[in-house]
C-alpha cells in the first residue's frame, strides 16, 4: 500500500505577518560573536545600566510568603495606590482606582489599548519613525498603521496639522504619539500635543499617548496628555517601570485613562491572562519610595552620555544625527546603502581589539516600505567610557566596510 505524505497545516496569516524586532532580530549574531570571544557592546536595545533603585531590591530580598499566589486582575491595590500619588505629585492629575490598570509591561499596556479602541481592520495613525514594537502590536491585535513622516531636519517633531489630517480617514479610531520619543529623542510642545487633540476631538478618536521616559527631558518640557482641557475621555496614557526604575525585566506597566469603559476593557483583557507578576508588583511598590532627586541625577547622567554620543557621531564622516531632547535613543544617518547589512558585518566580520558593537537597523521603526534604510537607532545606555569605546568601534567599522 502506498505510504502517502501527510499534509502539514499552514500557520495562520498573522503568524506570517508578525515582524521581527529590529532591535532582537540580530541577536543570534551577537551570541555568535561572543562565543568567539568578542566583546560585544549593546547599544540596540534601551537596557540602562544603572542600578534600580534599593528600595526594590530590598523589598525582593524580604519576599517571605509562603505561597507565590495569583495577584488580582486589575494589579496589586498598593500599587495602584503609589500609581495614583506618582500622578498627583509629578503631574498634578487627579486619579482614582478606576482609572489604572496595571499591566505586565508598557508592552502590554500599548497592545491593551490598541485592542480597547480599534477592531480588525481599523487604523490607528503614528509618526514614524516610531518604536518598532508598535508594529508587532498592530499585527497582534488586526489593526493597521497609518504612517506620518517626520524628518530629522526639524528634530522629527510634528508636520502641519493638515499634513497629519490627510492620513485620518473613516477607519481611523486614534492617533498614537510618543514624548519623549523613542526612537528619535524628540519631546513634543505643547503647542504639537494641543494640535493632535484637536484633530482627535474634531474626528472623535483616542488618543493613545506612550509616556514611559517622561522623566529624561534635556531641552524643553514635557507635557503629558493628561493635561490636555476638554479630553479627559479620549486621553489613554501607557506608561512603565521599566526605563523610569531601570526594571526592564520586572514587567510591570500602566494603561491610565478617565475612560472607565476603557480601563474596564483593558482589566477584562487582564483577566484573560489573570495577573500581572506578583513578586515584581510589590517591589515595584516600594520602588516608589525614591529620594526627591533621584530622576533628577538620573536625567543628568543620561545628558552626559547623550552630549558624549553626538559628539562623536558628529565628528564621523558622513554620519549625521538630531540631538535629542530627551528619553535615551537617538537616529543616526550613516555613509551606507543597507544600515542592516552594516550591523550584520559588524558582528559576523568584524572587531577591534576583540570588540564589536551591537546597533538597531533603522528600517524597523517605519512602516513606509524603504524607509530608514541607511539609519540605525542607538541607544545610549552605557556608561560614557564604554560610549568612547563604542564609537570608536563604529569609527574604524565604517572606514573598513567603506573600503571593501
Amino acid at each position: 500500500m502506498k505510504t502517502i505524505a501527510p499534509v502539514l497545516p499552514d500557520i495562520s496569516r498573522r503568524a506570517r505577518l508578525q515582524p521581527a524586532s529590529p532591535i532582537r532580530k540580530l541577536v543570534p549574531l551577537a551570541d555568535a560573536a561572543k562565543r568567539r570571544g568578542i566583546t560585544v557592546y549593546h547599544l540596540n536595545i534601551g537596557q540602562p545600566d544603572l542600578p534600580p533603585p534599593p528600595e526594590f531590591v530590598k523589598a525582593v530580598k524580604n519576599w517571605n510568603k509562603p505561597v507565590l499566589e495569583y495577584g488580582n486582575s486589575k494589579g496589586d491595590f498598593r500599587l495602584i495606590s503609589k500609581v495614583i500619588r506618582y500622578y498627583k505629585q509629578e503631574l498634578d492629575v487627579d486619579l482614582r482606582e478606576e482609572n489604572v490598570q496595571i499591566t505586565t509591561g508598557g508592552s502590554e499596556a500599548l497592545l491593551f489599548a490598541m485592542m480597547a479602541v480599534a477592531a480588525p481592520g481599523d487604523e490607528i495613525v503614528v509618526f514614524e519613525p516610531f518604536y518598532t514594537n508598535y508594529n508587532g502590536f498592530a499585527v497582534m491585535a488586526g489593526v493597521s498603521l497609518n504612517p506620518v513622516v517626520t524628518y530629522g531636519e526639524n528634530g522629527y517633531h510634528l508636520p502641519p496639522e493638515e499634513e497629519i489630517e490627510k492620513h485620518v480617514n473613516s477607519r481611523t479610531r486614534a492617533i498614537l504619539v510618543c514624548s519623549p520619543n523613542n526612537p528619535t529623542g524628540t519631546v513634543y510642545s505643547k503647542k504639537e500635543m494641543e494640535m493632535v487633540a484637536e484633530l482627535c476631538r474634531r474626528h472623535s478618536l483616542f488618543l493613545l499617548s506612550d509616556e514611559p521616559y517622561r522623566e529624561f527631558i534635556y531641552e524643553g518640557e514635557f507635557f503629558s496628555a493628561l493635561h490636555l482641557k476638554e479630553m479627559e475621555e479620549q486621553v489613554i496614557v501607557l506608561d512603565s517601570a521599566s526605563k523610569r526604575f531601570s526594571l526592564c525585566g520586572a514587567r510591570v506597566g500602566f494603561l491610565v485613562s478617565k475612560n472607565t469603559e476603557v480601563v474596564d476593557a483593558a482589566l477584562r483583557m487582564g483577566q484573560a491572562r489573570l495577573s500581572s507578576p506578583t513578586i515584581e508588583q510589590e517591589a515595584v511598590t516600594a520602588a516608589f519610595d525614591i529620594p526627591p532627586d533621584y530622576f533628577k541625577k538620573m536625567a543628568a547622567e543620561y545628558k552626559k552620555r547623550r552630549d558624549l554620543l553626538f559628539a562623536r557621531l558628529g565628528a564621523m564622516s558622513g554620519v549625521s544625527c538630531e540631538k535629542p531632547e530627551g528619553a535615551f535613543y537617538l537616529m543616526a544617518r550613516l555613509p551606507v546603502e543597507d544600515a542592516e547589512d552594516f550591523c550584520r558585518w559588524l558582528l559576523s566580520d568584524f572587531s577591534l581589539q576583540g570588540e564589536t558593537l551591537m546597533m538597531a537597523p533603522g528600517a524597523g521603526f517605519y512602516a513606509t516600505p524603504g524607509a530608514g534604510k541607511d539609519e540605525v537607532r542607538i541607544a545610549y545606555v552605557l556608561s560614557t567610557d564604554k560610549l568612547e569605546r563604542a564609537t570608536a568601534i563604529l569609527a574604524s567599522g565604517l572606514e573598513k566596510f567603506g573600503g571593501r
